[in-house]
């Protein structure tokens, strides 16, 4: 989820969108504690969310970096530097979080948190930060997921696979060139929202997993978040290429409207016609994301609080995704514990949650992201 160079026009719009679906993710995220079955649980496909942010990378990738490497005016590695300074001081803060929090989180769902010396708490703050991945028999929350104290680290794993694609010589293609990639990523989307398994990476499910993948260590994970980030990253660069804007009036809230929808769809076809949820999510990613981008980068903001609203869901989205989770993993503890909580109060701890996490992204957006990266940019650009 990047920020726009300050040397061309930003698009706010596409701002406050990444900041509507950071939120959703969030509220994603404390619904699973209500319901753990893949099929019937509420915000089904919030999931998806990380695929609109993949188009939206893409596209603020060409938008900011396309002439600049084309024209000389900024090496390779230069560009790495710039990614890694956007990305990386919140992945940290994000870590560190997770750790103060982690001992708070023990508890039946996470078995191995309490047998877990300091020693080796410390030792994955320095994995998280590195970015390297931990298998499921070494992850010291007891899950499969990638990260033990951050999980939505996983999604800046394939972030960092794109843009090193893209620096490395997806800048240089053309048109042509950008739509058969896109084709080819296309193919591999297909085939794992399809579970037609034509390449034989896919393993046989009670329950195929059709885009709910990548977020952890086997070849099944891997193969999906390929094909998310791949599919969606590089349509939002060709989207960019193409300059093909829609103009819509209140394009932010119409982009907006369609976000919170696609992810509040229930799972299409349930557990006896799996395939149709497939086709669902391959309607989403293919079309319907694309679409939502091209018209918030066509649109303009109108009216006396939108164009506020955009900037602070903006300028708070990637904060927000990256400290949210050590709060939902506290209230997955609180909900393994408190049995007998009412449903009113379950989400009100639940909305509590979702305003601590906003507020912990903006006090770590004001006072450590946006100085630390500034005092970056000067000193190693």
């Amino acid at each position: 989820m990047p920020s726009l160079t300050i040397s061309k026009p930003r698009y706010d719009i596409l701002d406050g969108l990444r900041g509507v679906a950071a939120l959703m993710v969030v509220i994603f995220h404390l619904s699973e504690a209500f319901s753990y079955d893949p099929v019937y649980k509420h915000l089904n496909h919030g999931f998806l969310a990380v695929d609109f942010f993949f188009v939206l990378s893409g596209f603020v990738i060409g938008y900011a970096y396309d002439d600049r490497l084309l024209s000389g005016r900024m090496s390779r590695w230069e560009f790495c530097k710039s990614r890694l300074i956007r990305l990386q001081p919140m992945v940290l803060f994000g870590v560190l979080l997770g750790a103060a929090l982690f001992y708070f989180q023990a508890c039946d769902y996470y078995p191995r948190i309490a047998t877990t010396p300091i020693p080796v708490l410390l030792l994955y703050i320095v994995l998280g930060f590195l970015m390297i991945p931990q298998t499921p028999g070494h992850n010291i929350r007891g899950n499969d997921e990638l990260f033990s104290l951050n999980i939505p680290q996983w999604s800046l794993i394939y972030e960092y696979f794109a843009n090193l694609l893209y620096v490395l010589f997806v800048y240089r293609l053309g048109k042509r060139g950008l739509t058969f990639l896109l084709l080819l990523f296309a193919l591999m989307l297909i085939d794992c929202a399809l579970s037609l398994n034509l390449f034989g990476l896919l393993a046989p499910h009670d329950y195929p997993w059709s885009l709910n993948g990548g977020f952890t260590w086997d070849v099944e994970h891997a193969y999906i978040g390929l094909s998310r980030v791949g599919y969606s990253f590089f349509a939002g660069l060709l989207l960019c290429r193409m300059g093909s804007l829609i103009r819509v009036r209140r394009a932010f809230w119409w982009c907006s409207l369609i976000i919170v929808a696609v992810i509040g769809v229930d799972n299409v076809g349930g557990y006896a016609h799996p395939r149709l949820d497939g086709v669902y999510n391959l309607f989403c990613t293919l079309i319907l994301f694309p679409i939502v981008v091209s018209m918030g980068a066509g649109g303009t903001l109108t009216g006396r609080h939108t164009p506020a609203l955009c900037h602070f869901m903006g300028r708070i989205s990637y904060a927000l995704y990256l400290v949210h989770y050590p709060f939902v993993y506290l209230f997955f503890t609180w909900m393994d514990t408190q049995h007998d909580a009412s449903l009113a109060l379950q989400i009100f701890v639940a909305a509590m949650v979702v305003l601590l996490s906003i507020a912990t992204a903006y006090a770590a957006m004001v006072c450590y992201d946006e100085p630390v990266r500034q005092w970056l940019r000067k000193k190693f650009l």
